[in-house]
């Protein structure tokens, strides 16, 4: 097949090296946000840059070339790349879970799939498609949505149900009466629907897509419950997740450093009042610092948590009903008050945020938009604290999300 990408050339080694590449890309990344944004997904140029950090490898194993950085390595590494342009981070979080889906396909084939640990994966992993079995593996059709990164990648993961002879097919062991997996079909077998305008994150090429009766051999599925790769923290069906709140937490990081920045030479034209002599200002600003740090740190401290877990051989059943818990909601908690931070440091800076020349234009929209996903929503809130008393989690279990 031909690859839309090609390995980076001087890559990293180290994860404090790609995390300065990343810082270093951020402001490139500012200054080309409105031309991101007005693509309506990333130029070729930029999908490179982000190539060029290295951050397509962070997740692969290390005899696989890649760097497999810790959660909150990778997380520090979104955040980057947020702090100059949501949309770049987003697609780059999305694009490096590449390395994690390895490790639950056949590790032969998966290194077939994936010559270098550069390449890309998009696609929406919740099942939406059908799937029917056939001699060898299976023919799959369908629609997704929320394809991020979905045209620059190389391979397409998508959930999808099995059938057989037209009937919902159950798993052998009884487990699941409608058995779903998770399909990979090469780009090229996969059409793209221009349907992505949205009020933010306008430059993840976020669109629709379909695959049309594609044949996927049953080495190209797999499922989070079974692993075939080395066992170890990223090897866990909720793996992918982890990185995503750094996204929030870079773009509120951008906000406030912007809002402090205007705060040190503006004056009130009312009053003749420094900006950093006002009350109100201190004030807004004082509490988003709080916000946002409070948040950071419980995010943090979360994946240490279940890091030390996962890194001494345990599961994700091994931790405390209140660890369990604590990613989940301090992933949600990032996405949320990283929006009303942007959205109260909107308000400070009162008319010179409204032109769409403004960051805080694009972040009070980017920050709205990321708050729909699924792991901002309530349904994350009812699962988590389904643990914290004993009962049972309505959603994510099968992805892992909690």
């Amino acid at each position: 097949m031909t690859l839309t990408g090609t390995p980076a050339t001087e890559a990293p080694t180290t994860a404090a090296e790609l995390l300065a590449r990343a810082k270093a890309l951020a402001p490139v990344l500012r200054a080309r946000a409105q031309e991101i944004e007005q693509a309506r997904r990333l130029p070729a140029d930029v999908v490179e840059l982000l190539r060029g950090t290295g951050i397509f490898r962070m997740c692969f194993n290390r005899e696989w070339g890649g760097l497999e950085l810790t959660s909150l390595e990778q997380t520090e590494v979104v955040e980057a790349l947020a702090y100059g342009d949501a949309s770049a981070a987003w697609c780059g979080m999305i694009g490096a879970n590449t390395g994690i889906y390895s490790n639950f396909l056949d590790q032969a084939v998966a290194k077939e799939m994936f010559p270098h640990p550069d390449m890309i994966t998009a696609g929406l992993l919740q099942p939406a498609g059908r799937a029917e079995r056939v001699p060898g593996g299976f023919r799959l059709s369908g629609r997704w949505s929320f394809g991020s990164g979905i045209g620059h990648s190389d391979w397409v993961t998508s959930g999808a149900f099995v059938y057989r002879d037209g009937e919902p097919y159950a798993s052998p062991d009884g487990s699941n009466p409608h058995e779903s997996r998770q399909f990979m079909v090469p780009r090229r077998e996969v059409a793209l629907i221009d349907n992505w305008h949205t009020t933010g994150l306008c430059g993840s090429g976020s669109c629709d897509y379909t695959i049309t009766d594609v044949f996927v051999p049953e080495e190209h599925t797999y499922t989070f419950s079974t692993v075939h790769g080395r066992p170890g923290p990223l090897a866990q069906p909720d793996a992918f997740t982890r990185s995503m709140c750094g996204v929030p937490l870079g773009v509120a990081r951008a906000a406030l450093d912007h809002a402090r920045e205007i705060a040190l030479t503006r004056v009130d034209r009312m009053t003749g009042t420094a900006w950093s002599d006002s009350f109100r200002v201190q004030v807004t600003l004082a509490e988003c610092e709080a916000d946002y740090n409070a948040t950071r740190n419980g995010v943090y401290a979360a994946m240490t948590r279940q890091w030390e877990v996962l890194a001494a051989g345990g599961t994700l059943d091994d931790l405390t009903p209140d660890e369990r818990a604590a990613s989940p909601l301090a992933w949600l908690h990032a996405f949320r008050t990283s929006r009303t931070i942007v959205d109260r440091l909107y308000d400070l800076l009162q008319t010179w945020s409204i032109n769409r020349t403004s960051p805080m234009d694009r972040w009070l929209r980017d920050t709205a938009t990321m708050c729909q996903h699924l792991i901002a929503q309530d349904r994350i809130l009812q699962s988590a604290g389904a643990y914290l008393v004993g009962g049972r989690p309505e959603f994510g279990i099968s992805l892992g999300i909690v």
